[in-house]
Formats: C-alpha cells, sequence, structure tokens
C-alpha cells in the first residue's frame, strides 16, 4: 500500500505473530529508505523531560567536533530545533502541501534549515491531531533527504522524538538509528516512561540494527533512582545534566548553551555534552536489558 505522498508501508503486519512482538500492530516503511554510513541517534524520552535541549544541544557537540550534523524535529508541534535556528521552522508537510504532495519539485532550502554551527535542522512536522500516523512523515522526511543527498554528505544524524512511545508510527525512528539513548529524571514518572521506552527497543531490535545504548540523566540533582532501576534491568547511564538555571534560561533565549554568556556551571555542562558526544562517536557497546512488567516496577519505584 502506498500513500499519496509515495512513502511505501505496509500498514500492519502479516499474519501469524508479529515480528515485533504479540499484539503488534507497526507500520513498516520499505526497507530501501536507509540511512547510509552515517551515525544515527534517536533520542526519547517522557513528554517535557528535556529531549529537545538535549538533542540541541549534543548535535552542537557533534558539530563543535568537526561532525557534519542532522537534527530531524519528530513532533508534529514542530520545536525541535528552534534553538539552533532561533524560529519554528517549516516542517516537511508544510514544504509538501505547497507543491500538493509532488515531492519531485522540492528544494533543498524548502524544508532543511542550517542552524547555529552548521547543524542541518529539519522539522518532520506531522498529521493533524488526532489524525494520521506520524511513522509516515519520519519516512518520507528520509525519503527526501536521501533523495537529495544530504545522507551522503552527513556524519551524525540525531532523530528528536515525541514523548513516550505509544504507537508503531512514533517508534518508526528506531527502524534507521543504530543507537537510541533515553533522556530520564530521577522521578517515578520519567523512570516507568524509561522501562517503556526500553520494552519498545527491545521489540524493534529483533527486525533492525537498533540497540539501547544508554540513559542521559537531565533535570535532576541526585541520581540515586535512576540508577537503582539500570542496575536492576541492565542499563547505564551516560551522562549527567543537573537542573541549572543556566538551561531553563537558553530556552527562553532561544540559544543552545554553547551560545550562552560565561556564568556559574555552563562550562561544567558544556564540556559534559562533548564528553557524551566523544564517546557516541567512539561508539558504545549496546546494552541488553531486560524491562520491568508495570506492576513490578511500581512496586519497585516505592519511594519513600
Amino acid at each position: 500500500m502506498s500513500l499519496d505522498n509515495n512513502i511505501p508501508v505496509q500498514l500492519v503486519d502479516p499474519p501469524g505473530t508479529p515480528p515485533d512482538g504479540e499484539g503488534s500492530v507497526q507500520v513498516h516503511l520499505d526497507p530501501e529508505i536507509d540511512i547510509g554510513q552515517a551515525q544515527v541517534f534517536a533520542i526519547y524520552g517522557k513528554g517535557g523531560i528535556g529531549k529537545s535541549t538535549t538533542s540541541s544541544n549534543l548535535s552542537v557537540a557533534f558539530s563543535k567536533l568537526g561532525k557534519r550534523v542532522i537534527q530531524i524535529g519528530c513532533d508534529p508541534k514542530h520545536d525541535s530545533t528552534f534553538t539552533l535556528t532561533k524560529a519554528l521552522m517549516p516542517t516537511v508537510i508544510d514544504a509538501l502541501e505547497e507543491v500538493e504532495f509532488h515531492s519531485e519539485e522540492l528544494q533543498i532550502e524548502d524544508f532543511v534549515h542550517e542552524g547555529y554551527n552548521g547543524v542541518m535542522c529539519v522539522e518532520a512536522g506531522g498529521p493533524p491531531a488526532g489524525t494520521g500516523c506520524g511513522g509516515y512523515v519520519v519516512g518520507q522526511t528520509v525519503k527526501l533527504l536521501k533523495q537529495h543527498h544530504l545522507l551522503e554528505d552527513s556524519d551524525v544524524v540525531i532523530f528528536d522524538v515525541l514523548g513516550d512511545v505509544v504507537c508503531g508510527g512514533f517508534a518508526s525512528p528506531l527502524q534507521h538509528a543504530e543507537r537510541a539513548l533515553v533522556v530520564t529524571a530521577n522521578d517515578f514518572d520519567s523512570i516507568f516512561a524509561m522501562n517503556r521506552i526500553a520494552a519498545a527497543i527491545g521489540a524493534k531490535s529483533k527486525n533492525y540494527k537498533v540497540r539501547l545504548g544508554g540513559v542521559i540523566a537531565n533535570r535532576s540533582e541526585a541520581t540515586d533512582e535512576i540508577d537503582r532501576f539500570n542496575d536492576a534491568v541492565g542499563l547505564k547511564r551516560l551522562a549527567h545534566f543537573p537542573a541549572l538555571d543556566v538551561i531553563r534560561r537558553s530556552r527562553l533565549k532561544k540559544c543552545t548553551l554553547f551560545e550562552m554568556e560565561p556564568c556559574e556551571g555552563l562550562e561544567e555542562v558544556q564540556q559534559e555534552y562533548l564528553n557524551l558526544a566523544e564517546s557516541l562517536l567512539r561508539g558504545i557497546e549496546p546494552q541488553e536489558v531486560t524491562p520491568m512488567k508495570d506492576r513490578d516496577l511500581f512496586d519497585f519505584l516505592g519511594f519513600d
């Protein structure tokens, strides 16, 4: 089956046990839509946890290390890249609508925008609320980037993904990524979401190369509950960004942390992003994770 905008998809799994697990009804993209040689990371986490802040600053860190970076925002709100571009950029869906979904008429500048320090920014956008599936849009975005040869000219691709994994469509970036990273805080809801995301990544890994790379602790002074959960399921913390006011102010100023005036704690958090980027470039071992059942996790996270 194909949509009008030429995204080859299979809406449901074939008869029998779905390859992504029992009960799965997934969006399957054309296997020929392949990103190529770039290192590809998908950033997940609970809604509002700071995925876009993390993605944008990590993109800049990669660029500071001399890498050519594309950041793809996968949220219909299209606000993933505004600290890089200083504005809400038109989405791939916006660009396609302008040419009545004749993608061959699009130019690169119609949907790719250069941000701070040369990071190339793309906002996939999505269907109107309550309609369609975001997975289709991710597929079309990757297809357009490939058609315009941007992927061949990139070293790193970052998918900044909407909230928790709630359907096969929003899990679709996992079909392209090599490593998935989870942003979390040291609280019940964030860790609960992280457990679900780990389960989704495990399901996708049965048929795709994606593996869980690790955890980024964000907006947390302590990491004791994150670390306790990680030890229990087989995860590892890759970086820790405390709840610094400079991070909040950078969002209000519509800029990345690497553009902020010197202040207390700024140099340390910049270096933490650079250290994280360096470790990801060197390659991180996939983590064999055994997610908990929801009820078991509920009991496990019995805070005082």
